[in-house]
């Protein structure tokens, strides 16, 4: 794998294929490696690859001629949409809710194509079309069954089976390429296998304010602290390659402050945060404080290549919320965390209330400044009270520096 890719084609068709009469075998193998040596595998490998090579993109914004010229300043807001299962409700706060509506800019992680959990929808594309926006959306992962916890129990089967992230501008997106990063643990290891590997999305808008640059990033999940790290340092060190313009990179981060590579791996960072740390310290002063300790080498690290995230974002609030008490959540973790873990777990989260908030969603820019205060939205529900996503959407206005 390169560490980056120059795309010339943006065609949907691009992300045709028959591969799901090869998934019931290709789940019998257990590494990347193993499949990878596979015949199956090798017949499949040059649509596999130009799957996750792709970028599509597609225009439904009007024209830039027909739009009010005197924007001084840049709106955007970030948000894991959690696949996109909610599809109406995300749809409807996009259209309707004051901190999400009308943005010029959004960068979009966790969104399926021809998911049965998500209705098998193309989730880009269908809010681009709604919005009228441009997009361009970029794959991630081929997941070989329909998801994991909850997910795997969801009625129909997967379609196109496709994962990825996505960029959206009212805007012209120019130079639209993906930053491929080193997966973290083996995807073909545990209950949930996928072939592929993170991106990041790079484009150039084409701004009434001026040209900038912009990148939805989303880090592993399932990795250490410095393999985070790294993701970011690979994306950093690709865009001083590139023109020097006004840059914004947001998304989710996954700033955990866990190991979790594994559950073992995250269980005895767990421990060691109760019982060194202080669980009430922690859940107070570092969950949403990533960079104060356990995620400090990136966030320094990113300082110390001029690039400002303190102000950009609504500091020391969390974007997801844990709640002991829920059942699909719990039932997610038991797919990843060996269960003699979970009375401790409880007992930790009931010395906190129960509940605990860690900050994963993240701004950062080189060249801006922002224009306002960034906001946490959160509390977002369809009208049966059920969350859009497991992650709040996050907000900011800015400009680039004089």
């Amino acid at each position: 794998m390169t560490a980056t890719k120059t795309i010339t084609e943006h065609s949907v068709s691009l992300l045709d294929h028959d591969l799901n009469q090869y998934f019931s075998e290709l789940m019998k193998f257990n590494s990347i490696e193993e499949t990878e040596r596979s015949a199956v595998y090798q017949k499949i490998k040059p649509t596999v690859e130009r799957i996750l090579s792709a970028v599509v993109c597609e225009e439904f914004a009007e024209s830039p001629k027909s739009k009010v010229q005197s924007s001084k300043s840049v709106s955007s807001v970030a948000w894991n949409l959690e696949r996109g299962c909610i599809f109406e409700g995300i749809l409807d706060a996009l259209k309707n809710h004051d901190d999400l509506k009308e943005k010029d800019l959004y960068l979009l992680t966790e969104l399926d194509y021809g998911m049965a959990r998500s209705g098998n929808r193309f989730v880009a594309q269908e809010i681009a079309k709604e919005l009228k926006l441009n997009y361009a959306f970029a794959p991630v992962y081929i997941p070989l069954q329909k998801g994991s916890g909850v997910e795997a129990n969801v009625e129909g089967e997967n379609t196109i089976s496709i994962h990825g992230l996505a960029m959206l501008s009212k805007y012209p997106l120019k130079n639209v390429h993906a930053v491929d990063l080193p997966n973290g643990k083996d995807k073909m290891w545990g209950k949930e296998k996928r072939l592929g590997y993170l991106r990041a999305i790079v484009a150039d808008i084409e701004h009434p304010a001026g040209t900038f640059r912009a990148v939805t990033m989303h880090l592993d999940a399932h990795c250490s602290k410095k393999h985070r790290q790294k993701q970011v340092e690979i994306i950093l060190n690709h865009l001083e390659t590139l023109p020097e313009l006004p840059t914004i990179i947001g998304g989710d981060w996954n700033t955990s402050t866990f190991n979790s590579q594994t559950g073992t791996h995250a269980i005895l960072g767990y421990w060691r945060k109760v019982c060194i740390t202080g669980i009430r310290n922690t859940a107070r002063n570092h969950f949403p404080h990533p960079d104060r300790y356990f995620e400090r080498p990136m966030f320094e690290m990113l300082e110390n290549r001029g690039w400002e995230y303190r102000q950009f974002n609504e500091y020391g609030v969390g974007t997801l919320h844990y709640d002991m008490d829920s059942i699909e959540k719990n039932t997610n973790l038991r797919d990843w965390v060996p269960g003699w873990c979970f009375p401790f777990i409880f007992w930790a989260a009931k010395q906190v209330g129960g509940k605990v908030s860690v900050r994963l969603d993240w701004f950062t820019g080189k060249g801006i400044e922002k224009v306002g205060e960034p906001k946490t939205i959160g509390n977002l529900k369809n009208e049966k009270g059920i969350p859009l996503s497991d992650h709040d959407a996050i907000a900011l206005c800015f400009k680039a520096k004089k």
